[in-house]
């Protein structure tokens, strides 16, 4: 049985699993979106799709950073070496900035490139950027070479969720869990 562990709030805990949900969502629908051959309908779903949950990412990023903010996140275990604190921290300020990177560089992007983004146009919102090809493609090269590093990070905290969870059972894991009270 894992130590008893302080659990993150409710709100952060829903965040981190809506963002999960959303940003591995993203992942498959902007590999295949871009492939050659694929049917047209099928691929204007998928760049659709891929678009409209990028806006909620940032927005998700944005809420949880300021939801952190008023609410740090509870101590980690003392069992936990400083190194290990530390990689944990980075990690997790990485992902952070690198959704924040992947979300503003797709939404220059689409906008810069005179695309739609469904959501936002139905809302009103209007284009934030200019109308550029230099600038999407510079948008377009960030946001090409930033998914390198974030599936990285998001496969190193996977992995360190999965050891504290399966093999060390120190409660680290059990912390973002859903129904943790």
């Amino acid at each position: 049985m894992a130590p008893r562990v302080e659990a993150y709030r409710a709100p952060a805990r829903l965040m981190h699993w809506l963002t999960v949900l959303f940003v591995v969502s993203t992942i498959p629908a902007g590999v295949i979106m871009v492939q050659e051959g694929l049917s047209r309908p099928l691929q204007n779903s998928l760049f659709i799709w891929h678009k409209n949950i990028g806006v909620v990412i940032l927005v998700l990023v944005v809420a949880r950073l300021l939801y952190r903010a008023a609410h740090p996140p509870p101590p980690l275990p003392a069992s936990l070496s400083p190194g290990q604190v530390r990689i944990a921290g980075l990690t997790h300020w990485g992902m952070y900035g690198l959704l924040l990177v992947m979300a503003v560089s797709g939404y220059v992007r689409v906008r810069a490139g005179g695309f739609p983004i469904e959501a936002l146009d139905a809302m009103g919102v209007p284009p934030l950027v200019p109308r550029s090809d230099a600038l999407a493609n510079t948008a377009k090269a960030i946001h090409f070479w930033a998914r390198f590093p974030l599936v990285l990070l998001i496969l190193m905290h996977v992995g360190a969720a999965a050891f504290h969870g399966i093999v060390k059972r120190d409660g680290v894991f059990s912390r973002m869990w859903p129904g943790r009270a």
